[in-house]
């Protein structure tokens, strides 16, 4: 079964992580990453890093085997034990508007989690739809060589020029050649060498003779 890519906006949404080993500890560490505020683990014992994160607040710990009632309240729900009587129970526990992802379970995944690449508000991500993640996580090191630390400074300055760009009082047709132009990879070469001077300056000067242009005609 095929699966829609979407991103989630996790804050106020409950998450419920069953295990705590070191698989259950990455993904509770992903979850934080992406700014969930409401993390409920369940397992007789946790890492020293799952401790941690409760000890700061992000996260709350039930050191006790999953009962099924610890679902009711989950939007996500993440299984990440060894158990498969475990997984099994949790899986039978959820309704079917619940979001639950099984560790090497795909066929028991409404979700799954896909192998990223990450440069700051850019994100990619690669999935095999939970099939194969050793082809996703190849894949995620090759793009990673091509899309290097550079594109974290590019992404915020092209957020930054399209805000601008679209409060100009300009034709979206003019707008949306702005917003072209600046995709061309010299500005992408200035972040990437520190010339951010240069690469705002002509930023810059590309508004003011699309402005002017305007205003002749």
């Amino acid at each position: 079964m095929p699966y829609y890519p979407m991103m989630v906006q996790l804050r106020q949404k409950h998450c419920l992580v069953v295990g705590g080993g070191q698989i259950a500890e990455r993904k509770i560490g992903s979850l934080i990453a992406a700014g969930a505020d409401d993390v409920t683990v369940v397992s007789p014992s946790v890492t020293d890093m799952i401790i941690a994160w409760e000890r700061s607040g992000q996260v709350m710990i039930h050191h006790r085997p999953f009962e099924p009632a610890d679902v009711q309240a989950a939007v996500i729900v993440i299984v990440a034990t060894n158990d498969s009587a475990v997984n099994l129970a949790v899986y039978n526990a959820c309704l079917p508007h619940q979001w639950i992802n099984i560790v090497d379970r795909p066929d028991l995944c409404s979700f799954t989690v896909p192998s990223l690449v990450e440069r700051g508000d850019l994100q990619i991500a690669i999935s095999t739809g939970g099939h194969n993640p050793g082809l996703a996580k190849k894949l995620r090191r090759q793009l990673e060589q091509w899309i290097g630390p550079e594109y974290e400074a590019y992404t915020l300055f092209l957020g930054e020029m399209r805000r601008q760009v679209r409060a100009l009082d300009l034709h979206e047709k003019d707008k949306r050649a702005i917003l072209s132009e600046l995709l061309d990879d010299r500005f992408l070469h200035w972040t990437k060498t520190g010339e951010t001077r240069r690469r705002d300056q002509e930023a810059e000067l590309l508004l003011t003779k699309r402005k002017s242009k305007n205003n002749r005609s």
